[in-house]
């Protein structure tokens, strides 16, 4: 999940000089953690971590009662955001230096702008001042608080993290351009300055990408994905346009006098997704940072196969699931199947409802994982991923999350189960995984009675 209601634009994040790249930090250690061995307990196979109660702090309201299917808890859990459509706006010619960019565009891409962009340069200052104005109705709050309570039961996010106030730090100071599709307007972060610098130029390159996408395959698609709550099918949508702007940025880059080489060039942009950000959890940042990233490498792989017309058919048809941007020889055909975590409320007893309901696919997976064992580890168990949701309850008291996911073979659940039991040994939240076949369920839960609770409802279900 990259967020669950689209942004009024489509963002860059502050993109590192390509001559000084930052050095990769890790995110380990960043969530209170308690070590242990998980115990064996169930059939055909469980695990459960040594905890016995976490505070998730105040606990949103719900309605008592459950949807009956956890595609119908996100429908009725989902929040569209209010975003007011901007005005177009006045196009006045580029300054020869961004018509020099616009010009290096097209001809990466192979296609033409079907009208003018309208290109804005602005302060750091007016630049927050924008985003901070959509960020109310872009992000609403009983959403995010009702889903920072789940993650912070999975154990995703630190206890005290909010995910609304990091998604807000994560912004203020990382965007550094936007494209918007309804304005058709294009604003950068400058310097004031007549030429560009690298930065500069590799930001308006991916932003006027966006544009020149936009006007031939209308980038507003993604806001009925966005607003149906669909972070899977959305995540992975992203990953193919910004993944897109990237690969052409660079293109254009090394176009640019300096001599720069298009492998280091991507090799640079491809660390973006290692980055740390001050006073956000590493799970976040991975999340939002991952588009920009896997995207990349996605298109690379598109292009370099296919060339841009192979990249114009991607933009067209959109994958569906982020398993098929990282790996992809598995687009356009390999999609997931159902997975659901039916109705637990009556069997969890009076007063539990609905808190959250989310996707769950093989990057969110793989970045949870990530944050208590080693990167291949965690990459390898969430390989092989064919379909996830989980589903957060609550009777305002305690709180229980099942995280339901299905495999292509029962060798991909076993190693995902495994990886899944070590990594809940070593969390503070009270868990238990278990796996059938090609099937593998973890139950989290605020205490040990509740996690009891929620997997006798699990099996009578």
């Amino acid at each position: 999940m990259r967020r669950a209601a689209i942004a009024p634009a489509i963002v860059v994040l502050a993109l590192v000089a390509v001559a000084c790249p930052k050095s990769s930090t890790t995110s380990t250690g960043a969530l209170s953690s308690s070590a242990g061995s998980p115990s064996s307990a169930g059939s055909p196979s469980s695990a459960a971590s040594p905890s016995s109660s976490v505070d998730v702090g105040a606990i949103p309201r719900v309605e008592p009662g459950g949807a009956p299917t956890a595609a119908a808890a996100m429908k009725k859990l989902c929040i569209a955001p209010t975003i007011e459509k901007s005005p177009p706006v006045k196009v006045t010619p580029p300054p020869p230096a961004i018509a020099q960019v616009e010009a290096e565009v097209q001809q990466v891409r192979g296609l033409d702008y079907l009208h003018p962009v309208a290109v804005q340069e602005v302060s750091n200052q007016e630049m927050d001042r924008k985003l901070a104005a959509a960020f109310g109705d872009t992000y609403p709050v009983n959403y995010y608080a009702r889903r920072t309570v789940a993650w912070r039961t999975i154990g995703v996010i630190p206890l005290g993290a909010d995910l609304r106030t990091a998604l807000h730090t994560f912004e203020t100071g990382q965007v550094v351009g936007f494209y918007d599709p309804d304005s058709k307007r294009l604003v950068f972060l400058g310097s004031g300055r007549g030429d560009l610098s690298v930065d500069e130029r590799l930001t308006l390159a991916h932003e006027l990408t966006h544009a020149l996408d936009d006007q031939h395959f209308d980038l507003r698609r993604l806001d009925a994905i966005a607003a149906a709550c669909k972070d899977e099918d959305f995540e992975a949508a992203l990953g193919a346009i910004e993944g897109n702007a990237q690969y052409t940025a660079a293109e254009v880059l090394v176009r640019s006098p300096g001599g720069f080489d298009l492998g280091d060039v991507i090799a640079s942009l491809l660390n973006l997704g290692s980055r740390e950000v001050p006073g956000v959890p590493p799970f976040l940042t991975a999340i939002e940072l991952w588009p920009y990233s896997a995207g990349l490498a996605f298109v690379q792989s598109v292009a370099t196969q296919g060339g841009e017309q192979a990249v114009d058919h991607l933009l067209r048809d959109l994958p569906t699931s982020t398993e098929q941007v990282i790996h992809p020889a598995l687009y356009p055909s390999d999609t997931p199947v159902p997975v659901d975590v039916p109705d637990l409320t009556r069997a969890l007893g009076a007063g539990w409802g609905d808190l959250d309901a989310m996707q769950v696919g093989e990057e969110w997976l793989t970045a949870m994982l990530s944050l208590r064992l080693d990167d291949a580890t965690a990459a390898s168990a969430a390989s092989g991923w064919d379909g996830g949701v989980y589903r957060a309850f609550t009777n305002g008291k305690q709180v229980g999350v099942v995280l339901a996911t299905a495999w292509d073979s029962e060798a991909d659940a076993t190693e995902f189960a495994g990886a899944a039991g070590d990594w809940v040994s070593r969390g503070s939240s009270p868990a238990r995984v278990h796996q059938d076949g090609v099937h593998v369920t973890i139950a989290f839960a605020t205490d040990a009675a509740t996690l009891d609770r929620l997997s006798n409802a699990l099996r009578s279900a």
